[in-house]
């Protein structure tokens, strides 16, 4: 158990406090998942979404510190300068380019990505999808893409395409991994002839809101998994398209999030926790 447990628990200035940072942030349910973490491991913790704007993470960090933070999610638009923020990082995370969670280490943060391990988690254990040998098309090639993009590629996929409105970004992302063999990039508007693939994971905002997403419905088959990792309202539109086209699974993030959250908690506390309680009441409430 973490020395966390028990002993300060009824203090509550003396309780480790931890947050979610970003923009917008209201609407997270990182809190909620982590005081059910919490109470699952016997942990007392304060967990809370701190909205942070653009530019404006090192200073929110430093308050936070000064408060007492001892650990920190970081959502979008700062994971890039989450990795900035850092005196050392692990392996997952120096191979991203991107850090989604910080932990202070004395005067300083070490940073570590766990976003990638939380989507394959979510795919390979949870709903039991061998992603071994399948061709895989990435939509987007920001901060969402980048997290999660070595765990894909070492998780025994036979190949990635890398699509992006800017052709540029998807072609740096896809140097990130430097296997030209396995990952290479494709524009938008060729699309139509890319052929057809066995997971497509949407990392766009293309798709937030009412309505289908424009995309080909040549790019599935009926042993495509279509895959967004966004969850809730933001992930309606791509889903509509997935179920449309016929996919054989339409998987929104909401088991992603669980899972790196999981994942964050032991980086911090030495506990991974359970994950399918929470995952249940928050699917039962979506």
């Amino acid at each position: 158990m973490s020395e966390y447990a028990s002993t300060h628990a009824a203090d509550p200035d003396q309780i480790p406090r931890f947050a979610v940072f970003g923009s917008p942030i209201a609407h997270s349910r990182s809190p909620l998942i982590h005081r059910r973490f919490g109470e699952e491991s016997g942990i007392a913790l304060n967990y809370t979404a701190v909205e942070c704007r653009a530019g404006e993470l090192d200073a929110a960090l430093a308050k936070f510190v000064h408060a007492g933070g001892r650990g920190a999610n970081i959502t979008m638009p700062h994971k890039f300068d989450a990795l900035a923020a850092c005196a050392a990082v692990s392996d997952r995370a120096r191979r991203a380019g991107v850090v989604n969670t910080l932990r202070r280490d004395g005067d300083a943060w070490f940073g570590d990505n766990t976003d990638g391990s939380g989507l394959i988690n979510d795919i390979a254990e949870r709903h039991r999808i061998d992603l071994r040998s399948r061709r895989v098309l990435i939509l987007g090639a920001g901060g969402a893409a980048q997290g999660v993009l070595p765990a894909v590629f070492d998780s025994g996929v036979d190949s990635i395409v890398i699509c992006n409105r800017t052709p540029d970004r998807a072609d740096r992302l896809a140097d990130l991994i430097g296997e030209p063999t396995r990952v290479r990039t494709v524009y938008w508007d060729d699309l139509r002839d890319a052929g057809m693939f066995d997971l497509i994971i949407n990392a766009t905002s293309a798709g937030h809101g009412q309505g289908m997403m424009d995309l080909p419905f040549s790019l599935a088959g009926r042993r495509t998994v279509a895959y967004d990792l966004s969850y809730g309202t933001a992930a309606l539109a791509f889903l509509a398209w997935a179920r449309a086209a016929h996919c054989e699974h339409a998987l929104d993030g909401l088991g992603m999030l669980v899972e790196q959250a999981a994942d964050s908690f032991e980086v911090w506390h030495g506990i991974r926790p359970d994950t399918e309680a929470v995952y249940r009441e928050l699917r039962a409430g979506a």
